[in-house]
């Protein structure tokens, strides 16, 4: 196919700088699935961040890796991969649109990079590769539960899956129903619902590549503006899955009138229907992961990489980012928002370090958490934080 068939004169295509690519994409008024060829500015964070993410995993395992993006838009992802990742293999490109494979095409040549580039439906695309890639990148517009079994027969051991899904609606607990059709797990809207989105999609994930025999480990997740990404290294096994399931499956159960939460482990467990505080009925989400959902020394590498990829234009942002998630890496499950908590008390919020600190006097655990600028993660109960925001005040 021709670069020529895209005429860059066009007044109604736009030329992009991103990372060290030049791409042209066709303009549009908003970005939806409608957009004639996938073009997101707004998650030029989210790029960069996997450019160090996938860096980070080649050098833990110490070879030459080949990708797949998986739903190639413009191209720039795939291109961005080929294009700054050190010891890169093959890197392929898909989409099911033709004009979106002109795009990728012309993006390539503009670049001088060569890449494989398929038009196919994405289930067909990872089921026909079976054991090919070291990663592979799912980045639909929604929900990317449609793909997750593919994936599972297709990625091989020691590999890593990158996972976007868009559909926080559902997976944050506004719409119950569409979560457990799609990710068969009940979400609960909550102050800490999109870290509970991120455990659902995780335990979706883990549960469907368990019946392949392979199991998760989580080495970064972060939820951003509209959308929850994940970072899951793949492994394989029988009792290494049945042992990860066991330990990082459950649910987490949450009284709306004192705020009161306990993560249950097990998918089939007792879980008390009252709340022990005040004997609200409790509400349940899951099943969902109830691990580590950071990796400490896989993000504090990132960190370190971060300094050899001085071309990324987020870097305040990524740095900011990977400096909340690696603290998170150690901290308890949920955590508590300032302003939910003082609502509930009908007193004034104080200042969020003043509970810190006071946090840390008491002997708790307390941080800081990306998923929200007043959350707090701490392992103290419901009871002594409430006390500790009263006397911070």
């Amino acid at each position: 196919m021709d670069k020529d068939l895209i005429d860059v004169s066009d007044e109604n295509i736009e030329i992009i700088n991103e990372g060290l690519v030049e791409i042209q994409v066709p303009v549009f008024d908003k970005v939806s699935s409608k957009a004639p060829v996938f073009y997101n500015s707004k998650m030029e964070l989210n790029r960069d961040i996997s450019i160090l993410a996938l860096q980070t995993f080649q050098k833990e395992i110490n070879r030459e890796i080949n990708i797949c993006d998986v739903f190639g838009g413009s191209g720039v992802r795939a291109l961005r991969y080929k294009k700054e990742i050190d010891s890169v293999g093959e890197v392929t490109a898909n989409d099911i649109s033709p004009l979106a494979i002109e795009y990728i095409l012309a993006n390539a040549l503009t670049n001088e990079l060569d890449i494989e580039i398929h038009q196919k439906e994405a289930n067909i695309l990872l089921r026909e590769h079976r054991g090919e890639f070291d990663v592979i990148d799912i980045d639909p517009f929604g929900t990317p539960s449609y793909f997750v079994d593919s994936v599972g027969y297709s990625l091989k051991k020691d590999s890593l899956l990158c996972i976007t899904a868009t559909d926080t609606s559902a997976l944050c607990g506004t719409y119950i129903e569409p979560c457990i059709r799609k990710y068969n797990a009940k979400s609960y809207k909550s102050e800490y619902c999109h870290e509970n989105g991120i455990r659902i999609l995780a335990g979706f994930v883990a549960l469907t590549l368990a019946k392949y025999k392979k199991h998760i480990e989580i080495k970064l997740s972060h939820s951003s503006l509209h959308y929850m990404r994940l970072y899951i290294k793949v492994n394989k096994g029988s009792a290494a899955t049945d042992k990860s399931l066991n330990e990082n499956m459950g649910h987490i159960a949450h009284c709306k009138k004192c705020l009161y939460r306990q993560s249950f482990r097990g998918l089939s467990t007792f879980i008390f229907e009252k709340c022990p505080i005040c004997e609200e009925k409790l509400a349940i989400a899951g099943p969902l992961w109830i691990g580590k959902i950071q990796n400490h020394d896989f993000i504090a590498k990132m960190i370190e990489n971060c300094q050899d990829k001085k071309h990324l234009n987020t870097e305040k942002q990524i740095f900011k980012l990977l400096k909340l998630c690696l603290e998170e890496a150690n901290a308890p499950i949920t955590f508590y928002d300032i302003h939910v908590i003082c609502k509930n008390l009908k007193i004034s919020a104080p200042k969020l370090e003043n509970v810190l600190d006071n946090l840390k006097k008491k002997g708790f655990i307390a941080i800081k958490t990306h998923f929200n600028p007043i959350g707090i993660k701490t392992d103290a109960g419901i009871e002594n934080v409430k006390l500790i925001v009263k006397s911070s005040s």
